[in-house]
């Protein structure tokens, strides 16, 4: 039986890289959330500083969700990271022990240890990432209590600190929300006044908040699936290992100020603190996101069920590369100087192997998703180039198609690929349904689901050229469905 991932067996290993310095370092972050994404990404990136001898700290950890803590504890709060992917054209297959972590509190259990942790002057960063629900306001009373809510506790984490240290300046944090949300130190910040305000809570503390404590916007990207179902061998047993992609960017919004105290950033380039995001987020939404949206409906389709094997996939890796490369690609280079090399990126990360991305996952709120991350790259390429975007316009036919209803069940539609069918997990699915009633014609099925401005923020029927080509798309793929499945 094999030894399980802790300190002793660490220390009997030194080929492993953790030196038994790490585990003195002060604690210097709060992080709320246990999730692999934080796992895979800050705290990879606070074990990478240690031990390159720059941040020298390291981070407790909130359990929001009930249960026990026991499988960090009973391993010393240390984990496998297992790097797997394609990077530059290359496989990059590297197992790292992450140290980073000194203990893991669980909140209803362990509330006043968690309190008593931001009393520590070294503890200067909070990081959360407690979904996208998680910066919510929700009107509760904080004192004497656990909150509910993440903004009620770092609200009460905040009282506590204020009235450690006596309401003193320069004692608050630099809080950086990983949630996906744009503008979420923003949203985060407004959440926690607007809670103060609710509580009553006196205006210096309110006013200490605004003045001593700096909320962050933050963008995150990096696929972290987890664990997986089959260890490699390793000589040892980890219930924590987790398996992230190559690739990273954590993007944060701050100056001179936020780079000191995030000074963890100097040992990885890919963690970028800028006066502002919009261009990362921008990219990602349109090259990453927008590509997605673009191919998968074609991909599933054609009979694929992954992201993966639509690379493999010669005519597909060729589609995805157009949209990326050829039509994404020119309509932001010019605002998002590092969107070239982003977009080689994606087409390595959607290469990976070692991830299995289902279209149909993707697919959720597949029309909704062509809104917001599509349609403006329509508009903006025709304004640029004069024509549509073909590769992207053939993606737009596949949506209507995929959005066509086989049959319904339950309120619940239901598209057919050949003799198999699956679910339509979109809200606008009786939108489009209601369509391919009235309209047996495709060029007027098409001009009426284009002009459509309740589904589009902009009419794409107005772009010359759209509808016919989406049409003439259309009209293929409904003539040779049966050999679109392989």
């Amino acid at each position: 039986m094999l030894p399980t991932l802790n300190k002793a067996y660490l220390l009997q290993h030194p080929e492993l890289g953790v030196n038994e310095r790490y585990f003195t370092f002060p604690e210097k972050i709060l992080q709320f959330g246990t999730g692999v994404l934080l796992r895979g990404l800050v705290d990879y990136l606070v074990d990478k500083a240690n031990k390159a001898g720059q941040f020298e700290g390291r981070i407790v950890v909130v359990k929001s969700t009930d249960g026990e803590t026991t499988e960090f504890t009973s391993q010393d709060n240390l984990f496998t990271t297992h790097i797997k992917g394609v990077a530059q054209g290359e496989l990059v297959d590297q197992q790292l022990i992450n140290a980073s972590i000194s203990r893991v509190l669980q909140s209803n259990a362990e509330w006043g240890e968690i309190l008593k942790a931001v009393h520590q002057p070294a503890l200067q960063i909070i990081i959360s990432n407690t979904t996208e629900v998680g910066i919510q306001y929700v009107p509760e009373k904080i004192e004497g209590i656990v909150p509910v809510s993440y903004p009620g506790k770092l609200l009460a984490v905040l009282w506590e600190r204020y009235q450690c240290f006596k309401g003193a300046s320069h004692t608050g944090f630099v809080i950086v929300p990983t949630e996906l949300v744009v503008n979420n130190g923003n949203l985060l910040k407004e959440t926690v006044l607007k809670l103060a305000a609710y509580n009553e809570m006196p205006a210096d503390f309110r006013a200490w908040i605004e003045k001593d404590n700096t909320f962050c916007n933050s963008l995150v990207d990096r696929i972290v699936p987890g664990k997986p179902k089959e260890l490699p061998p390793a000589g040892y047993t980890d219930q924590l290992w987790i398996n992230a992609e190559p690739f990273l960017l954590w993007a944060i919004e701050g100056d001179d100020q936020i780079r000191q105290v995030l000074n963890f950033h100097k040992t990885d380039a890919r963690m970028l603190i800028a006066p502002d995001i919009t261009p990362y987020r921008e990219q990602k939404l349109r090259i990453l996101n927008g590509s997605h949206t673009a191919s998968v409906p074609l991909g599933y389709l054609r009979g694929l069920n992954t992201v993966y094997e639509c690379m493999e996939d010669p005519y597909m890796r060729a589609f995805f590369r157009t949209v990326v490369i050829d039509e994404i690609l020119p309509t932001i280079k010019d605002t998002c100087p590092q969107a070239p090399a982003f977009a080689e990126d994606v087409l390595d990360r959607f290469a990976n192997p070692s991830i299995a991305h289902k279209l149909l996952s993707i697919t959720f709120q597949e029309s909704s998703k062509m809104n917001a991350r599509n349609v403006r790259t329509f508009v903006r390429y025709y304004e640029q180039q004069g024509k549509v975007p073909a590769a992207m316009c053939q993606g737009f036919a596949a949506m209507i198609l995929f959005l066509r209803p086989a049959k319904q069940e339950n309120g619940q539609y239901f598209g057919a690929r050949g003799k198999e069918f699956y679910p339509i997990t979109d809200d606008r699915a009786a939108i489009f349904a209601a369509y391919w009633e009235q309209y047996t014609d495709i060029p007027q099925l098409v001009q009426a689901i284009s002009a459509d401005t309740s589904l589009w923020e902009a009419d794409l029927s107005a772009l010359s050229g759209f509808t016919t080509t989406v049409a003439g798309h259309l009209q293929e793929m409904l003539e040779n469905q049966a050999a679109l499945i392989k």
